[in-house]
């Protein structure tokens, strides 16, 4: 194994896999695979590291030597072992999706400047794209007043246990805000509900704007109203244990994902979206570029959500080569 090691936690989950096979692929012999499973980080090469475990996760970068960056691709309870990585200089890329843990990782940013390490938050499709898409409606209306973000996903796709577990706490949150008709390309007009994702709290902060809200609904109008008709039971943890069991079982729909962000300022209208297929693979290609731009880039040390950094703002272009399909402001209308 070479020097500057990158280390991708989870690394034989649903979207770790997929981040270890492209990062192989750009630089090979560097990727190690860890995770608390032991026997499928050793049955890829790798070795057991828990991010639950701060201390022995230290350990880990320390018998490993000459670790460059890490890649998160399961959530750690706390910011700990961001603090570990980023005290050591060791880059940072982190799918998490929830706003706290956010938050608290990017107060880390004196850490991360004063040791010459970068950090990138907000990195996938929500987080991550839709970041990407708000900036350039936001842009396009010279600095918006208000944000709002529409996210579709395949209820027939294939999430992992974290994911599912997630959006059913997020089920769980009181709403903020009311429930939006928008037109959302190949899906047509779709009814989408406030949701807790971690954008809507960035964004105000990164862009400046007043108020953001992200919504999300799901590729079936039926299992999107049933869903949120179950927000208020959701609030009892029996039943968002049962909601859990049960998402991780059916899967009813398809694969696509469609999101759009739409921005105003007075009387000026911007909306710009994507639309594709598998939204944690390109949860995973998003995770992969953003660590290969920091690897070969010159990103500014310091914490940054994937919209703060101008070397990534044509993210969405570069992933037309694996499906995605763009409509950016001024061009074709996204109701087309």
């Amino acid at each position: 194994m070479s020097a500057n090691r990158i280390l991708v936690v989870g690394g034989y989950g649903a979207v770790g896999a997929t981040v270890a096979a492209m990062l192989g692929g750009w630089f090979p012999g560097r990727v190690v695979v860890v995770g608390r499973d032991e026997a499928r980080a050793r049955t890829l090469g790798g070795v057991r590291a828990d991010v639950a475990d701060p201390d022995g996760f230290r350990r880990t970068l320390e018998e490993l030597g000459d670790v460059a960056a890490v890649v998160l691709c399961v959530e750690p309870p706390d910011s700990r072992v961001a603090r570990v990585c980023l005290e050591r200089g060791v880059h940072l890329v982190d799918i998490g999706a929830t706003w706290r843990l956010l938050d608290a990782t990017a107060a880390l940013h004196g850490a991360a400047a004063a040791s010459g390490a970068t950090a990138v938050l907000s990195v996938g499709v929500a987080p991550g794209l839709t970041n990407l898409l708000a900036r350039r409606a936001h842009e396009a209306v010279g600095g918006a007043d208000r944000i709002d973000l529409t996210v579709l996903l395949g209820a027939g796709e294939r999430h992992g246990a974290d994911a599912v577990r997630w959006t059913v706490e997020g089920l769980a949150e009181p709403p903020a805000g009311a429930p939006l008709r928008t037109t959302l390309p190949g899906h047509g007009r779709r009814t989408a509900h406030p949701f807790p994702f971690s954008d809507q709290h960035t964004l105000p902060r990164t862009l400046g704007v007043q108020r953001v809200t992200t919504r999300l609904c799901l590729d079936s109008g039926p299992l999107t109203a049933a869903l949120f008709g179950l927000r208020a039971a959701a609030r009892r943890p029996p039943v968002r244990r049962a909601l859990t069991a049960s998402f991780s079982r059916i899967h009813l729909g398809g694969d696509g994902f469609a999101l759009r962000a739409d921005a105003r300022r007075g009387d000026r209208h911007a909306a710009c979206a994507v639309t594709g297929r598998e939204q944690s693979r390109f949860t995973a290609l998003v995770a992969s570029y953003v660590t290969r731009e920091l690897l070969t880039g010159t990103p500014s040390p310091g914490v940054h959500h994937i919209e703060q950094l101008p070397a990534l703002s044509g993210l969405p272009e570069t992933l037309t080569a694996h499906g995605l399909t763009v409509w950016r402001p001024g061009g074709p209308a996204p109701e087309a």
